[in-house]
């Protein structure tokens, strides 16, 4: 209920909305409690023998039921729809909260979490605040008003009857909170059943091609069919409990109404009662227990909300690994002057992924990293736009320590062109305006060109217009590559970093990306990543990196001419072309 309460605070910016809802709904409440009693007053006059006068009382009294009931339609319709407005409005807040905090978590965040899970915490969670707020609140007023209101009428009617009609609701209200406390966990369980299997989903989807390839659709559809046995076992469970639960309330609830008709009889027949007094009894009472009776969806319905309100504060509460300090300053007209002076890290404790690492880059030259796979390349490269910090050492760009620096105005000085270039379902244009949204579309063709890309994309059906597909399925993966190259060139950032930019690529296409990077040379700092040496030669400076640490350091020429890992993998690659 705490964090029911902590997310409730969401809701205070609509509270004109609530109010108006929360006071159509206590009207709509009296309405309810005036109805029975004229229909009582009704059977009263038409008890005492029908006379001209009668019939105009009873017409009377149809004409008051009719404007009633009618003004029941309007309440009705406020009461509802202005508490639905208010709580998908605290929806649509939340879902944009929760992404937005999940934005600004550090990459780490991300290792051990899966995107279907991460989907259904900011779609399926957050919709449980709509039942929360257009249902459960509203009904649990109206319920509560209306057993209140009846009973106080009830006992204007006859006390000691009113009081016997009080004897069930310590026993609903006990069974109602055994049953909370069983009913949580399964829901608790369902919600972690449901985020699973739209993560399972999200996977397959994803890999459809993979799973058509290696022919494992069997295999694959076990494995939904496992995820979605889950969820169906969680939630049959819950409604198993339900089943239990909402029977007994029933029957405490008739229980009720027997005592008020068996002692209501008696007291009639002994004319402590009129007749009018037990009908208006019977009629209220069905106002009286149908509340009661409804506590156990409400509490069901309420665990649910709270199994979806926790996960969505797992997320809110989850702080940023990385955040702006205090004092943090803006990057301003940033150079590309980047060092590293003497820097360690570890993605956990006593498995160093990169011991002890020092250089420098002047703006407009380029650093390209070498090594084999797993020696911390890309690694190095995440610490430049601070995804991560160092565990010992500084990192700077034109002389600042990064952590001092604010994180967007740095980020902005930086632009990527990742081994997995990343489209946008998107078209050509956009994938690559996304870089500058301000850019024209001249300036995006000139960024194409120098991309050497600008000529595959005229060929295209739709030329920059044609869709890039999800993710970017619709090009090979060089197309891809210049793409993101391309991106990069728009971005107007002194630095760019290149990871693997020509990995699996032909030998034509691997040209063109270096053409496309000499273009950048002497222009932006570049930081690069290669496999395939070809691309680095021109390199002001290439670092050997083996097991974390920096072996080597030169140039092509230099590193070729003495003995050492770089002439090894120059010997291989050699004979491997």
């Amino acid at each position: 209920m705490r964090v029911l309460w902590r997310l409730s605070k969401e809701a205070a910016r609509y509270k004109g909305l609530y109010a108006m809802a929360i006071l159509s709904t206590l009207l709509l409440t009296v309405i309810n409690l005036v109805a029975p009693r004229l229909l009582s007053r009704m059977t009263d006059v038409v008890g005492g023998g029908m006379t001209d006068q009668a019939l105009g009382i009873v017409w009377s009294l149809a004409l008051g039921l009719l404007l009633l009931y009618l003004v029941r339609v309007l309440f009705r319709y406020l009461s509802n729809y202005l508490a639905h407005k208010a709580a998908w409005n605290l929806v649509e807040d939340l879902r944009k909260r929760v992404y937005g905090h999940l934005q600004t978590l550090s990459m780490g965040y991300y290792h051990d979490k899966q995107t279907g899970d991460l989907m259904s915490r900011v779609v399926n969670d957050t919709s449980n605040f709509e039942l929360l707020y257009a249902h459960l609140i509203p009904e649990l007023c109206t319920n509560l008003l209306t057993v209140f209101g009846v009973l106080a009428v009830l006992l204007t009617i006859n006390w000691q009857l009113g009081l016997l009609t009080c004897i069930p609701i310590p026993f609903i209200f006990a069974a109602g909170w055994v049953f909370s406390t069983k009913v949580q966990p399964c829901f608790r369980r369902s919600q972690k059943a449901l985020a699973e299997l739209n993560a399972k989903l999200q996977d397959n989807f994803s890999g459809m091609h993979e799973i058509q390839s290696f022919g494992t659709q069997a295999q694959e559809l076990q494995n939904v069919s496992v995820c979605t046995g889950h969820f169906t076992k969680a939630m049959l469970h819950a409604l198993n409990l339900s089943a239990i639960f909402h029977p007994s309330v029933e029957f405490c609830s008739s229980m009720g109404t027997v005592i008020v008709v068996g002692l209501g009889g008696v007291l009639a027949l002994r004319g402590q009662l009129s007749v009018a007094d037990v009908v208006a009894f019977l009629l209220y009472l069905s106002l009286f227990y149908t509340p009661i009776a409804g506590l156990g969806r409400l509490l069901e319905e309420m665990q649910q909300a709270l199994a979806g309100a926790e996960r969505v504060a797992a997320v809110l509460d989850t702080p940023p690994d990385i955040a702006d300090a205090p004092d943090a300053k803006p990057l301003n007209n940033p150079k590309g002057r980047i060092s590293f002076e003497n820097v360690s890290f570890a993605y956990q404790k006593d498995q160093p992924v990169l011991q002890n690492i020092s250089f420098s880059c002047e703006p407009g030259e380029m650093v390209a990293l070498v090594g084999p796979t797993g020696v911390g390349k890309t690694t190095l490269t995440q610490l430049i736009p601070r995804f991560y910090d160092p565990d010992e050492g500084v990192v700077r760009i034109d002389g600042q320590d990064l952590r001092g620096l604010r994180l967007q105005s740095l980020r902005q000085a930086v632009a990527p062109v990742l081994q997995d270039t990343f489209l946008f379902n998107a078209t050509i244009l956009e994938n690559i305006r996304y870089a500058n949204p301000d850019a024209t579309d001249e300036e995006v063709v000139e960024a194409a060109k120098a991309a050497r890309i600008h000529e595959d994309i005229l060929r295209m059906p739709e030329g920059y217009r044609t869709a890039a597909g999800e993710p970017g399925v619709r090009l090979s993966g060089g197309q891809k590559q210049r793409i993101a190259i391309a991106r990069a060139i728009l971005r107007p950032s002194p630095i760019v970093i290149l990871d693997e930019a020509t990995a699996s690529v032909d030998v034509e296409t691997e040209k063109q990306i270096q053409e496309a990077i000499q273009a950048l040379s002497g222009k932006r700092t570049i930081v690069a990543i290669a496999h395939r040496l070809s691309t680095i030669r021109s390199a002001d400076q290439i670092l050997v990196l083996e097991e974390g640490r920096v072996v080597q350091r030169g140039t092509h020429a230099q590193l070729v001419a003495q003995e050492g890992l770089y002439r090894r993998l120059q010997r291989v690659q050699s004979l491997a072309e």
